[in-house]
C-alpha cells in the first residue's frame, strides 16, 4: 500500500506553537507578564505554522498539477 505524500510532509503549526510559546514565555517573565505574553507568543506561533503549511500545501499541489500535465 502506497503512502500519500501529504501524509510524509513535516507539519509546521506544532512547530510554530512551540516557538510561539517559548518567545511569549521568555518575554513575559522578562517584562514580568507572562500571563498576557505566554497566549499572545502562542497565537503568533500557530498563526506562523498554519501559513508555512498552507504555503507548504499549495506548493505541493502545483507540483501535482505540473507533472500530471507532462504526462
Amino acid at each position: 500500500m502506497k503512502k500519500k505524500n501529504s501524509e510524509n510532509q513535516i507539519h509546521y503549526m506544532p512547530i510554530g506553537m512551540c516557538l510561539g510559546i517559548s518567545i511569549g514565555v521568555a518575554i513575559g517573565v522578562a517584562t514580568d507578564y507572562l500571563s498576557i505574553c505566554m497566549p499572545i507568543g502562542l497565537s503568533i506561533g500557530m498563526c506562523i505554522g498554519a501559513l508555512i503549511d498552507a504555503q507548504n500545501r499549495k506548493k505541493a499541489k502545483d507540483n501535482s498539477v505540473d507533472s500530471n500535465d507532462e504526462e
